[in-house]
């Protein structure tokens, strides 16, 4: 029997290139993508032998046209219109980008789409600012977008991506919804994220309180954020990020894990690795991510190194109030670790559990990122605003 595509699987028997797009698509909302581009993108590639060439020539080939149309708008002075256009080929681009293995045209190609992000990013949204956050020798490159109509003092939350996405994917699906609800936003690419691992080499740790403090560290300086109400923000990969940080980093004073982390992730990565054998198109990610993302030099150590990033060593330290938020139909976090992330947080503490059904039911919600991220931010209001202190 046919299956028949579906805009959240668009390509049957190949989950890696369907979840890919769907991770795309997941930005229309935030007028960062075409859905009549994707619509091409698409009709190119069924028709195409599925290897990562031709996934990056076909994304290339729609964002060199945004960037083009960008270009031209720019030079005509129409700078919102510009705008929309960078932040189109910055998604198109980065998404081709995936696929490609670790080496110098991985590079160049993440450098374009940062190029075409990040002016995208200052004409439509001059209000973010672009800043470094000081990490041991290094800095990290982060974004933070301003509160809407706060007061002088008001709460920041720290966004660390999953693996595959970056800060300026964030600071518009979580940052807007945030900012409007009076909360400023430090969209963060952590180690092993966007521009800090393609561009900068520095590769993830399990310890992420390092770079998290790092980061409260920096907004403890900023005289318009209020340090006794940060909280942290993790999605996808980034679930089990939130949960260690909340577990490790007693400043932060909420955390949100938008989509539980693997439960036992060396174990999730030795299922993976023999289930890519077997059919690489059935995995979500391309063979080399985890080992490059982790600085491993081959596969057996990275998934040594797999074994400190499970969600089940830290989850029983978790003491601030915390939100596990998942997908019932999510097929790169079996939904089954939210609930046991759930249950592992001390009875005591201020836990919540949000299971989406229909609407937001895919891997970090990214079928329907609005839904997930408003309840997320919805929860987060209750805890950090009292009546006297909400945003008018």
């Amino acid at each position: 029997m046919n299956v028949r595509p579906s805009w959240v699987e668009q390509f049957p028997g190949n989950f890696q290139w369907s979840n890919a797009l769907l991770v795309c698509k997941g930005m229309a909302p935030y007028g960062a993508v075409s859905l009549a581009d994707l619509d091409r993108v698409v009709a190119e590639l069924v028709e195409a032998e599925v290897t990562s060439d031709n996934w990056f020539t076909a994304w290339k080939r729609v964002g060199e046209e945004s960037q083009e149309r960008a270009q031209a708008a720019e030079q005509q002075g129409d700078l919102v219109t510009a705008g929309s256009y960078f932040l189109r080929a910055g998604n198109y681009l980065y998404t081709g980008e995936r696929f490609i293995e670790p080496g110098p045209e991985k590079v160049i190609a993440s450098q374009q789409a940062f190029q075409c992000y990040h002016r995208g990013i200052r004409l439509r949204f001059p209000q973010v600012e672009f800043v470094e956050v000081p990490y041991g020798d290094k800095t990290l490159p982060a974004l933070f977008m301003p509160a809407q109509n706060a007061d002088a003092k008001a709460p920041c939350v720290i966004v660390f991506n999953g693996m595959d996405n970056c800060k300026e994917m964030s600071i518009l699906f979580a940052g807007l919804d945030l900012s409007a609800r009076g909360f400023h936003t430090l969209a963060v690419d952590g180690p092993g994220q966007g521009e800090t691992m393609r561009l900068r080499n520095i590769p993830a740790r399990p310890d992420y309180e390092v770079p998290a403090g790092a980061a409260i560290d920096w907004l403890s300086e900023r005289s318009e954020v209020d340090a006794d109400r940060i909280a942290v923000l993790g999605y996808s990969f980034g679930g089990y990020y939130a949960a260690r940080i909340a577990a490790k980093e007693p400043r932060v004073a909420a955390g949100i894990a938008l989509t539980a982390g693997h439960w036992d992730f060396a174990k999730f990565q030795r299922a993976a690795r023999e289930k890519a054998k077997a059919e690489q198109k059935a995995v979500a990610q391309p063979k080399f991510q985890f080992q490059w993302v982790v600085g491993a030099s081959n596969s057996d150590e990275a998934l040594e190194i797999a074994e400190q990033f499970s969600v089940k060593n830290v989850a029983h330290e978790i003491r601030c109030p915390f939100l596990v938020t998942h997908g019932a139909q999510d097929r790169v976090v079996p939904v089954a670790n939210a609930t046991r992330l759930f249950d592992a947080i001390p009875s005591d503490t201020d836990k919540t559990l949000m299971i989406f059904e229909t609407n937001g039911s895919s891997h970090a919600h990214v079928d329907d990122r609005p839904a997930g991220v408003a309840y997320a931010a919805d929860w987060l209001s209750k805890r950090f605003f009292t009546s006297s202190s909400k945003v008018k």
